[in-house]
């Protein structure tokens, strides 16, 4: 049984989503306000949120960056009544696992909710079967989310650590960046390629000495990027 937090401002749909989310075995907690939900987000571990962008005294974009600092991984489906490009790169830039544009039918969002469950109940059992990642003074510890650089932990988002998870347990493959999107965030954003570019970029900023001369992870020209399989264990 999952445990879920919605935090919607429209009673309605708050009430909607929880009669669906029941019927998927979940438990379901209702808050109606950006500020209550903050403190309801960070002070339980759920399994889930589904989060409105738009609420009164704290929005979803603020909430999302808060609960993407605790240490354990919550997915998130963000909500909105907007449709601008620029509100779903923003939700997708702050760790949002996917992104429903209000109004949506019924049955997308259980399909969306379905995915993400499927997703998380995967990476879960394959973090318990994994050993941890060395590559010379780089160690990614599967386990505890954690990567340590010459000895001092790097401090890196969900995303950012799940993409360079991904690619150094593969190290040599190549990955388009519509892979990635299809693989990280679980829903396939065409046009939105430049969100992979920026968490590469930002990944690169936190492992990389030389960004003009990165070590860890290269671009392939044209194709995506892949792990340096080069590099010494």
């Amino acid at each position: 049984m999952k445990n879920v937090l919605v935090i919607e401002d429209d009673k309605s749909i708050a009430d909607l989503l929880e009669i669906h989310l029941i019927d998927l075995n979940c438990t379901v907690t209702k808050v109606l306000d950006g500020e209550k939900g903050l403190k309801e987000a960070l002070s339980e571990n759920y399994d889930f949120i589904v989060l409105d962008l738009m609420l009164p005294k704290v929005d979803g974009l603020e909430i999302c960056k808060e609960v993407r600092k605790k240490k354990t991984y919550t997915p998130i489906l963000m909500l909105t009544s907007k449709s601008e490009e620029i509100d779903k790169v923003l939700g997708l830039e702050v760790g949002a696992d996917d992104y429903l544009t209000k109004p949506f039918g019924i049955r997308e969002f259980i399909a969306r909710v379905k995915a993400i469950f499927r997703r998380t109940d995967a990476l879960n059992k394959e973090k318990d079967n994994e050993v941890d990642i060395i590559t010379g003074p780089l160690k990614i510890e599967i386990s505890k989310r954690r990567v340590i650089l010459n000895g001092e932990r790097v401090d890196l988002t969900p995303k950012e650590f799940d993409l360079l998870h991904l690619l150094a347990s593969h190290p040599g493959r190549t990955y388009t960046r519509e892979e990635l999107l299809s693989i990280l965030w679980g829903y396939q954003y065409n046009g939105y390629e430049h969100t992979v570019n920026s968490h590469i970029n930002r990944l690169r900023s936190k492992i990389e000495s030389d960004l003009s001369n990165p070590k860890y992870i290269l671009t392939s020209w044209g194709i995506g990027y892949r792990f340096n399989e080069n590099e010494e264990n």
